[in-house]
């Protein structure tokens, strides 16, 4: 599969084309809808029906305002995701990261309604259903058949933003009208929605593209499709009270039957700067650093120092990282882990989902602190060393504090936005999700399926199989220096819990993927206390709905417990 990129000197400058003319007209298209409350669009464009939207081409091309509106996936929706689980955490370091205490609250499970990641996250989702919304209206006015296949691709598409809408908010409006839509409409039951869900993909799913390639890359089509069917019904029992394990085998199978996808065969492939021809990436964002930016993972976890190893152009933040509990729960055999720097000029080229160790110029100099932005307390001087060890959560952790992430391979000279696509659903997901769901439906945790599932993606990571599924949770088994999880031997601990490292291996593989708070809500952990944060009441697993939009829309009902 290629990339549409805009790049003038990308080796996949040929396969651009219909990328290109997707973003430039959703230019004239685009327009930000600030609630689903208010969700009439002022469009500023003489691109009418008799000179457009005549030919596949410009049907194609309209799809971009949808599109384009997935950039901002990384942004707070990514927030509210991963920060509130446990394997990322933003610390207050001194002056840096307080933005009014909101990052703590969504570590703690403490959050409001009025914080800005909480609204940031509703505005994005319904954003998409607008752009969706408007789509279908034009198309639908045309009364060309040469649109019904599309409208189904924009209805498959608005089906996954309500998925993430249930996912986060539980009941929300359902609006699918554009020009006469509902001012204020009514709050949706979740039950309402996963039904609604359900019906807008299994209906558009015969008639979207079966084509996995260039022409539908970034795009909605039928594999992407059954992998949003199955994680449906993997949640069924979170999302409407009734499991549907049966139905997210028999989607997870759709797309392993298939035979477009495999693993792999190195695990950092996928995540690479060009990872678009990766066989695992079954629905990406394809991010561009000058064309289509949002995903600034580099400035938002490394240190301002390390703008000196990668020559970026924009000093970073010294910001995200990841809990201790969770980086020990990689073996340092594990090749996902990543190993810590040494002194060589070409280490931060080194693949792994994190970074720790000393720090080093993209020439092999030793970084140190003096100079750099004071934020917090520096422990043990001027060499500039990541430890995993994160010594508070606020309001003074160290600068130093917390082993980062570097899933996605940081550019040499990159800007502050990267040109790595994202992966929103990927082949080794759905590996995990028929093997927890043949687990969860026979109740075996040593089912041979169900391992060598698993073991298909431990043994890609360097190793040995598991022979049960059953294991020692990370967090619960770590209390500050005494540290009772071995990933090693995961039943060390002597209380392993079922399915507990079949839990953890999808923690470990699918880190920073957007994945795991849905992980620990459907495992029943995301109400457990961890590191710096107390035990949750189990309304904290829904967000509430934005005060501003209550304040809105009258018709809105908030979430339980807020």
């Amino acid at each position: 599969m290629k990339k549409y990129n805009f790049s003038t000197n990308s080796v996949e400058h040929s396969d651009r084309s219909h990328w290109v003319k997707m973003v430039l007209l959703a230019v004239g298209f685009l327009v930000f809808s600030p609630a689903c409350t208010d969700l009439d669009e002022e469009i500023y464009s003489e691109v009418t029906a008799e000179n457009f939207f005549q030919t596949e081409d410009e049907l194609i091309s309209a799809l971009g305002a949808a599109y384009t509106s997935l950039y901002g996936y990384t942004g707070n929706w990514t927030s509210a995701q991963e920060v509130s689980s446990d394997e990322v955490v933003v610390p207050t370091r001194g002056p840096d990261w307080g933005d009014g205490g909101h990052w703590v609250r969504m570590h703690q499970h403490l959050w409001t309604s009025e914080d800005d990641i909480v609204n940031g996250a509703w505005n994005f989702l319904f954003g998409g259903v607008s752009a969706c919304n408007r789509l279908i209206f034009q198309f639908q006015e045309l009364g060309n058949p040469l649109t019904d296949p599309f409208i189904d691709e924009l209805r498959a598409l608005r089906g996954i933003y309500y998925l993430w809408l249930m996912d986060l908010y539980g009941n929300v409006p359902i609006v699918t009208k554009f020009a006469d839509a509902d001012p204020n409409p009514p709050t949706n039951s979740r039950s309402e929605i996963f039904d609604f869900v359900e019906s807008e993909l299994t209906s558009a799913l015969p008639n979207l593209s079966a084509n996995v390639d260039a022409s539908t890359y970034g795009r909605v089509n039928q594999m992407v499709t059954q992998v949003a069917l199955a994680k449906l019904y993997l949640n069924a029992e979170v999302y409407r009270g009734t499991p549907r394990w049966a139905d997210a085998i028999a989607a997870c199978d759709a797309v392993i039957n298939s035979g477009n996808f495999s693993l792999s065969s190195n695990y950092h492939d996928n995540f690479a700067i060009m990872n678009s021809g990766s066989p695992e990436n079954i629905f990406s964002i394809p991010y561009d650093a000058v064309f289509a930016g949002g995903f600034n993972l580099v400035m938002q976890t490394l240190s301002y120092i390390n703008q000196q190893t990668y020559n970026l152009a924009a000093q970073p933040w010294n910001g995200w990282c990841t809990l201790e509990s969770f980086y020990n729960s990689y073996s340092d055999t594990d090749l996902r882990k990543g190993q810590a720097n040494t002194e060589t000029e070409d280490y931060a080229r080194d693949p792994g989902n994190f970074i720790v160790g000393p720090q080093f110029s993209s020439s092999g100099d030793r970084l140190l602190d003096a100079g750099t932005l004071a934020s917090g307390t520096d422990p043990d001087g001027e060499p500039f060393t990541y430890r995993d060890f994160i010594n508070e959560l606020a309001p003074t952790a160290w600068r130093e504090a917390g082993a980062r992430i570097k899933k996605y391979e940081f550019e040499i000279g990159g800007q502050s936005n990267m040109n790595n696509d994202f992966p929103i659903y990927r082949y080794a997901d759905v590996l995990l999700m028929k093997a927890e769901a043949i687990w969860r439906m026979n109740g075996n945790s040593q089912d041979p399926d169900a391992l060598a599932l698993v073991n298909q993606i431990r043994t890609r990571s360097g190793l040995s199989d598991l022979t049960t599924l059953d294991g020692c949770i990370s967090y619960k088994d770590y209390t500050g220096s005494d540290y009772n999880y071995d990933p090693n031997d995961p039943m060390a601990c002597g209380n392993p819990v079922p399915g507990g490292e079949l839990y953890n291996e999808r923690g470990r593989e699918m880190f920073f993927e957007s994945q795991k708070r849905s992980d620990m809500i459907r495992f029943g952990f995301y109400n457990d206390s961890w590191w710096e944060k107390p035990e949750s009441p189990e309304h904290r697993n829904l967000f509430p709905i934005p005060r501003n939009q209550l304040d809105a829309n009258k018709n809105l009902t908030q979430n339980p417990g807020y």
